[in-house]
């Protein structure tokens, strides 16, 4: 670590002081606001100025550090410099956001949240906030310029444990990891406190009972950034990051954690042969795929099954925000089986190739079975380029060795879209010994529409998915539009 002795007594008043602060709050009333200050020699970006407040406090600034994005233009993969701040709060708070330019227009997403906001002078804008929430806050329409900003709970700072080597501690300041990582052993806790940012990656690697938290950063150039590979009984919360893979392992809760990548093949949060994995309140904008679950892939060998991701927010540059399947072992026939998505806002689909697009997609490729698999409660905003939903069984050549065996039993209820880009989405199977069976549709609702298989004005020689834009094609079977409101 290159934190100087008194880099880190400044750093650590500064935090001490944070945390006497919040006590105090604690003493006078439910609400709390903290904002970490940055350390030396991480580029900020002067986009836009932050602040914060408890109802009646004083304002608070908050750093706005510069982070990276990938737009891709004409076919070329172009970089963006946009901006990120994060505080912890607790209550109700206030927030100014003020940009450097004139803000005609703004908006903050997700667009379900309904955050209203005022408009001070010519270019800030003022709101509140009584839960934790991720954001986007968006000027003039620009959305690789943007500010993502992270509203974090409160939680109790841990004292630090010098004798202790089952904790490590990263206080405020830069800190570099010998050999670019740290490899974390069963039964460590890791803290990474508000204001700490580290260079090098958090390695889980054949480890049990581990825990990986706090407000702080995991640089953003570092390439899977958090890594639990054959691990068990895993926790990872609140900390920032560039990529979160969980491959060969099995219970493990990723909680509040932010992902945004900027690099080709930024994959957010991979599953591979992996059960038993929780996502709640994440937030991802990723150079590829947000989320995806896959079978037997790189270094991991078998199927998954009982992964559930809830009260989250996706947004893919490129590539889905959802995929299920493609990858797995011909030989061997993974099964991909009980994986469930709940209450989650889709804000971006960008994805020029059609074999790749669909914010929820479902591809079965090596052989995989993919079965019980859960939509509900999505809303989907418009997006720039994509389809709504595929779901196939397919054989890609560039990726896999097989077609897969098989689609069954999809369930999507609740799912909205509202907007104008989406090309026509797709079910379709292989052939007669490799279909997509048994996916229903419960109260899907297209611009305010609600599509099921008796409604009004249908003709009936047409099929829903006509309605829908969804091309249902051949080798399927049991495809069901329906509603229960």
């Amino acid at each position: 670590m290159k934190t100087t002795l008194s880099e880190y007594k400044k750093y650590a008043f500064t935090l001490l002081l944070c945390c006497v602060t919040l006590l105090g709050f604690a003493q006078k009333t439910k609400d709390a606001v903290v904002a970490y200050p940055a350390p030396d020699g991480v580029t900020l970006n002067p986009d836009f100025t932050v602040k914060v407040r408890s109802k009646g406090q004083e304002w608070k600034t908050v750093p706005v550090y510069a982070i990276k994005l990938m737009k891709v233009e004409d076919l070329s993969y172009k970089p963006q410099v946009a901006s990120m701040a994060y505080f912890d709060f607790s209550g109700v708070c206030e927030v100014a956001v003020t940009a450097t330019k004139s803000v005609e227009t703004a908006r903050i997403r997700p667009l379900s949240y309904n955050i209203p906001f005022t408009k001070e002078g010519d270019n800030t804008i003022v709101f509140q906030l009584d839960k934790p929430s991720n954001l986007s806050v968006e000027v003039n329409g620009d959305i690789f310029h943007n500010l993502h900003l992270f509203a974090n709970p409160v939680h109790e700072v841990p004292k630090k444990k010098k004798t202790d080597k089952n904790f490590v501690y990263f206080g405020p300041g830069v800190h570099v990891l010998p050999g670019g990582k740290l490899d974390v052993k069963s039964n460590q806790q890791v803290y990474i406190a508000g204001g700490a940012f580290i260079k090098g990656q958090i390695n889980i690697d054949h480890a049990e009972n581990v825990k990986v938290y706090g407000s702080g950063i995991i640089d953003q150039d570092v390439r899977l950034g958090i890594r639990v590979a054959f691990s068990k009984t895993v926790e990872i919360e609140g900390v920032f990051a560039s990529q979160c893979l969980v491959g060969g392992s099995d219970g493990v809760k990723i909680t509040n954690v932010k992902a945004i990548s900027y690099f080709n093949w930024g994959d957010g949060m991979n599953i591979m042969a992996a059960n038993n994995v929780t996502y709640d309140r994440v937030f991802n904008r990723n150079s590829d795929d947000c989320t995806t679950v896959y079978a037997t892939r790189k270094e991991f060998s078998g199927g998954c099954k009982n992964i559930l991701m809830k009260n989250s927010t996706l947004w893919a540059d490129v590539a889905h925000p959802i995929m299920i399947g493609v990858h797995g072992s011909t030989p061997n026939q993974d099964v991909i089986e009980n994986v469930t998505y709940s209450n989650l806002d889709i804000l971006d689909h960008q994805e020029v190739q059609i074999d790749y697009q669909g914010c929820m997609a479902i591809d079965a490729g090596d052989s995989n079975l993919i079965k019980n698999i859960t939509f509900e409660d999505i809303r989907v905003e418009d997006f720039r380029r994509g389809q709504l939903v595929n779901i196939r069984v397919f054989y890609n050549q560039k990726y896999c060795t097989s077609p897969g065996k098989g689609v069954e039993n999809i369930f999507f209820k609740n799912i909205s879209y509202n907007g104008s880009n989406a090309n026509m989405s797709v079910i379709a199977g292989y052939d007669e010994n490799r279909k997509v069976k048994n996916v229903v549709f419960e109260n899907l609702k297209i611009n305010g529409k609600l599509i099921y298989d008796d409604m009004p004005g249908k003709p009936k020689w047409f099929k829903t998915g006509d309605i829908a834009n969804i091309f249902v094609g051949e080798h399927t079977e049991g495809i069901v539009f329906k509603k229960t409101e």
